[in-house]
């Protein structure tokens, strides 16, 4: 057996129909077997004001309590230990654009990850974008996406975050969203990644390319786990109710979001099936939509 490394570019070579043999092998042994997956939706109302404006001692309890909930820590800084050590490189990865993830929580998480778990500042990098050499210099990855639809891959939150690692992001747009699940295996990238921390405070539930005001509401929320399929799950619920509730009537999202089930079927990154997420919620339940 060829034993070399895959290369972005061989990602970028990858047919769907290459891709369709995994559920033979690898991912069709983890569907056998018992899944649960956990996910954690904290909320606050009064984390945004009538002008959107973060109230930061709001949002840093309501990232005190998700970190907690998610690693099962007694304490947050017990939880962020179960995240990263001091010997770790911990590369954030926010959205940059249409609804990009709120400074007040990048600013926050590392923050939390100096004072909690005693990480220099160089030793906190932002990761997202084209260069893999940073990635690949990272030995923990914390996935920031911003909730949001997107008019090029249907769902723009969780698994299209990392599109810029591939180094050539259009290969995923319209029904080849579907191959999204590849880039999370990219040597430099996968099992990195040990919190996926969605900043729902303020998502977009239509595609843009421009943010369109009629169609973001305050949600004033935080998406969390450690199963990226499981979390792009339960914000693709959350978008898709909230369209058929502004619509009156189903709107579906433009091009399917075919990424989702794909990443659990085709590449065993997680799990898609609501059923199978333990899905718990905490605090303001006003449109929880999930």
């Amino acid at each position: 057996m060829n034993d070399r490394l895959i290369t972005r570019r061989d990602f970028a070579r990858t047919s769907l129909a290459a891709a369709a043999v995994v559920p033979l092998t690898g991912a069709a042994a983890l569907r056998a077997q018992p899944r649960s997956s956990r996910v954690v939706i904290v909320r606050e109302e009064a984390v945004l004001d009538t002008a959107h404006r973060v109230d930061k001692a709001i949002l840093q309890k309501m990232l005190d309590q998700t970190v907690i909930r998610v690693t099962g820590g007694k304490t947050a800084r017990e939880g962020w230990k179960a995240i990263a050590t001091v010997k770790d490189t911990v590369g954030l990865v926010p959205t940059p654009h249409l609804n990009p993830t709120h400074p007040e929580l990048i600013e926050l998480v590392t923050a939390s990850l100096q004072n909690q778990v005693g990480l220099p500042a160089e030793r906190i990098v932002n990761a997202q974008g084209r260069n893999l050499d940073i990635v690949k210099s990272c030995t923990v990855l914390i996935a920031l996406p911003a909730l949001k639809a997107h008019w090029l891959t249907g769902i723009g939150t969780v698994l299209k975050n990392y599109i810029m690692f591939s180094g050539n992001p259009q290969a995923y747009h319209d029904s080849r969203n579907v191959k999204l699940g590849e880039i999370w295996k990219l040597p430099e990238v996968v099992g990195k990644t040990k919190l996926v921390l969605v900043d729902a405070l303020y998502p977009l539930c239509d595609k843009g390319p421009q943010p369109d005001p009629r169609y973001k509401w305050h949600y004033n929320g935080l998406i969390a786990g450690t199963d990226p399929v499981a979390v792009e799950t339960v914000c693709l619920n959350i978008i898709t109710n909230k369209r058929e509730l502004i619509k009156g009537e189903p709107w579906p999202l433009s091009p399917p979001p075919l990424c989702v089930e794909a990443a659990d079927k085709v590449y065993g990154l997680g799990v898609s099936s609501m059923e199978e997420i333990n899905l718990e919620r905490i605090g303001w339940t006003k449109e929880t939509l999930v």
